[in-house]
């Protein structure tokens, strides 16, 4: 505990209330980047205690969402919160809900003496993703950290209520939608499951090229394949396109945090 709260620069209390959950849910945010690496170099990362730590904590690496939500899952539920784990169907370019698979996870924490349990991600890898947690609320606006989202009940034939957590997008002024997901509970062998899917298999976008994002108080990185994308807090965005592997292994470790494992090609060469 000491190592992680150290990594990800939190310095405040450790009791389970509803100010430690945001304080250490928006350090997260900004402290450790998201990368799919070990997936385009063909391995499912893994999801033990240790080798989180080993890679996230005193490694200069990320992670993608079952790392990271993992992670401060382990963290919450060593202070005292009771966390469940989430699955959800990201929404962004897709038809319907149904046309996904749940590949997304997040967490549902519980918070002593609230009377609304909150949705935490740290995970999402998104320009739009939460800072901080929200409650599990429908209906409801949350704005902070600069941003805005709410959850909107969604029409399906299953026994639980379907949620989806949408992003206002201040550009073009409008709410879209990032993932939609039901209360049910997931188990850590779900997740296993999920994991070697989505890191292993031809069809997920993540064994295809990098995805490497980082987000700040002033700005958030993006780096897709060879394509850098810089968004501000307003919406404004400048794009360029990285030239070779020497630029892109430079800004992956000065601009994202992040040490590129040997071997691994970037730019696909």
């Amino acid at each position: 505990m000491d190592a992680y709260l150290d990594r990800i620069g939190w310095q405040g209390g450790r009791r389970p209330v509803l100010e430690t959950l945001r304080g250490i849910h928006l350090a997260h945010a900004l402290s450790l980047p998201f990368e799919n690496l070990d997936a385009v170099s063909g391995r499912a990362p893994s999801l033990a205690p240790a080798d989180l730590l080993a890679k996230m904590i005193h490694g200069r690496r990320g992670g993608y969402c079952y790392e990271h939500n993992t992670l401060l899952r382990l963290a919450l539920q060593a202070l005292g919160f009771g966390v469940t784990q989430l699955a959800g169907r990201v929404v962004v370019g897709a038809d319907t809900p149904e046309s996904r698979p749940r590949t997304h996870t997040m967490l549902r924490v519980a918070v002593p003496g609230e009377p609304e349990p909150y949705l935490a991600d740290v995970g999402f890898g998104a320009v739009g993703a939460l800072l901080l947690p929200v409650p599990l609320v429908t209906g409801e606006e949350s704005e902070g950290a600069g941003r805005r989202h709410r959850l909107v009940p969604l029409p399906h034939e299953g026994p639980l209520e379907l949620w989806e957590l949408q992003a206002y997008d201040r550009r073009a002024r409008e709410w879209a939608g990032q993932y939609a997901f039901t209360l049910e509970p997931f188990a850590a062998s779900d997740l296993e499951v999920f994991n070697w899917y989505v890191s292993t298999s031809p069809r997920s976008p993540f064994t295809r090229r990098p995805y490497l994002q980082r987000t700040t108080a002033e700005r958030h990185l993006s780096l897709d394949g060879a394509r850098l994308t810089e968004t501000r807090p307003d919406g404004t965005a400048t794009e360029r396109k990285l030239t070779d592997e020497t630029e892109a292994r430079r800004v992956a470790a000065e601009e994202f945090g992040i040490d590129v494992p040997s071997g691994l090609t970037l730019l696909g060469g």
